[in-house]
């Protein structure tokens, strides 16, 4: 329970690592990871669930700043996440440097320490922190499926991860349905999968083919060389 969802994503680096291309992998997921998993612990400051899920969000933590330190390392070369190019307001998670990214986080931080400090001993503030974490996860897949049909492709995102959002999301619907867990576990549960078995449509429909994107930076970059040559 605590190691599993983080090793999921364990393929999907060496994936980036070995081709030295981020390409197909949005780092939304990571956003969304970090900041669901953050809540999470500030979650159990005020309700002691039990150990293996908070440490299950401490390792995801872990996991997703590697990943996400890697896919900045290895952006892709045909990405609009250049300076002035997003549409974003601040760029939002699309920045530069891994360092306006741990400065986001540390910040994100600071508030919920704040906020709990002042409201911690209050119940509701502490349902809302459980709901808001759980809301969050629930988005996980919707970057990547977004990803996924602007460039027509599933390439550079691992089959291995897609099995693990599937068969991890399945397990805990059955589960929550089995526990008899609130309402609202149980529909952002469902809510996650249905996502899913979208994603792996798209699979099915799109395939892992390179993304004409990439096919022409790589043109462009054989031309340049061979003119270089020249």
């Amino acid at each position: 329970m605590a190691v599993g969802p983080p090793l999921v994503y364990a393929d999907q680096t060496y994936s980036i690592l070995r081709k030295k291309d981020a390409t197909g992998f949005s780092r939304d997921v990571c956003a969304i990871l970090l900041l669901a998993n953050i809540t999470r612990c500030f979650f159990w400051l005020g309700n002691h669930f039990e150990f293996a899920l908070l440490f299950q969000s401490l390792f995801m933590i872990v996991a997703q700043l590697t990943l996400l330190y890697i896919c900045i390392l290895y952006r892709p070369r045909h990405s609009s996440d250049g300076v002035g190019a997003s549409a974003r307001p601040l760029s939002f998670w699309q920045w530069q440097n891994f360092s306006q990214y741990v400065e986001f986080l540390a910040g994100f931080i600071l508030c919920q320490a704040i906020l709990y400090l002042v409201f911690g001993q209050s119940d509701i503030y502490i349902s809302i922190l459980g709901f808001v974490a759980l809301g969050l996860e629930s988005t996980l897949p919707i970057p990547q499926l977004v990803s996924n049909y602007k460039q027509k492709s599933l390439y550079g995102f691992r089959m291995s991860t897609l099995l693990g959002w599937f068969g991890g999301d399945s397990y805990k619907a059955v589960y929550f349905f089995l526990q008899e867990s609130p309402l609202p576990f149980k529909v952002c549960a469902i809510f996650q999968l249905s996502i899913d078995c979208v994603i792996v449509a798209q699979r099915i429909y799109y395939g892992n083919a390179p993304p004409a994107a990439a096919l022409m930076a790589d043109d462009d970059l054989e031309q340049a060389l061979a003119l270089a040559e020249e």
